[in-house]
């Protein structure tokens, strides 16, 4: 597996013929999987449990909080009585695992987390790309085709959520200095596709001319949005008047094939073989004792420094008709 920018001589991983049985002692991981109710997240449970069994990762049993915060509670302070020596986890609401962020750090146990960046509590690596950047490209890809003028409905996700801040933020900053002419109709959901569905019918029936739909998270709001206008008579493909611009987060399958069809415009890659890999690279690496330093690494990534840790920005590409055939998009290969 490729490295990243090493420091105290560290040049890999140390990685176990063990299939997971390594004597105690010997460096446990443990993970949690966020939630099983989204497309993008089944993806990189897939790639986790693909890349655990390919590489014979020593693991405690995987556990899953399912979007809850007692559970993630549980399942990490089942991993510090374990004996963990390093933790994955993908905190949806992050201000959850500050006070246990900082418990793991004094026990020993080094986190790693995945997608999300934790606001306080010492944490060895998060593993993410930067989603102020999603916003931007959504921006300016539906500037371009709204010619800068028009509406726009943005489906955002949780209020507490670190990603959906930093998309809104992207979005809208880059609206208000490149787009004036746009008007931006800021749709809170909680990541929930049935409160996007009814905000966005809502948002249809009094702005009849909006003219593009932002969607912070695909995985959640793919279906509903299509269906909604579907029903609605206003599924128009690409390239035909009518049509309601549409670019989408994740890269998941379902919008490769909504783009194919016309259904929506684009979408922003998020990178969840990536995440799995580089997780577990970061992981093996904390339970053996390896540091990093700020700086770009040699998988087209850089490591940038958080107030409380390290973040490794991996790259997230935006995909349209253009590249949705690229076999290098995780979207494409999912399950080969």
């Amino acid at each position: 597996m490729a490295g990243a920018v090493l420091i105290a001589g560290a040049t890999g991983c140390d990685r176990s013929a063990s299939g997971g049985q390594e004597p105690a002692g010997q460096g446990k991981i443990g993970i949690d999987l966020p939630r099983d109710d989204s497309d993008f997240w089944r993806a990189y449970e897939q790639y986790v449990r693909k890349d655990v069994a390919e590489q014979s990762i020593g693991t405690l049993p995987i556990t899953s909080s399912h979007n809850r915060e007692d559970e993630l509670r549980a399942n990490l302070q089942g991993f510090e009585q374990a004996n963990a020596k390093a933790v994955v986890i993908a905190p949806q609401a992050t201000y959850v695992t500050d006070a246990l962020l900082g418990e793991l750090f004094r026990h020993g146990v080094n986190v790693v987390s995945v997608d999300t960046e934790p606001e306080h509590g010492e944490v060895y690596m998060a593993v993410r790309a930067n989603n102020v950047d999603y916003g931007t490209k959504a921006c300016q890809f539906l500037g371009a085709q709204l010619k800068g003028k028009g509406k726009v409905a943005e489906l955002q996700g949780a209020r507490d959520s670190i990603n959906a801040y930093d998309r809104s933020r992207g979005f809208a900053t880059c609206m208000k200095e490149k787009f004036p002419g746009i008007q931006v109709i800021e749709l809170a959901t909680d990541w929930k596709g049935d409160v996007a569905a009814a905000k966005l019918q809502s948002t249809l029936a009094a702005n009849a001319d909006l003219g593009g739909i932002y969607l912070q998270a695909g995985g959640a709001f793919l279906q509903p949005t299509v269906s909604l206008l579907q029903q609605q008579g206003l599924l128009k493909p690409a390239g035909q008047p009518g049509h309601i611009a549409i670019v989408s987060n994740d890269g998941i399958p379902q919008e490769f094939d909504a783009i194919r069809k016309g259904d929506i415009d684009a979408t922003v890659s998020q990178p969840a073989d990536l995440y799995a890999k580089y997780a577990l690279f970061y992981a093996q690496a904390a339970a053996g004792g390896k540091t990093f330093q700020p700086g770009a690494t040699d998988h087209d990534s850089t490591i940038i420094q958080l107030p409380n840790g390290l973040e490794d920005q991996l790259p997230a590409p935006l995909v349209t008709k253009d590249n949705v055939d690229d076999k290098a998009l995780w979207g494409n290969n999912l399950g080969k």
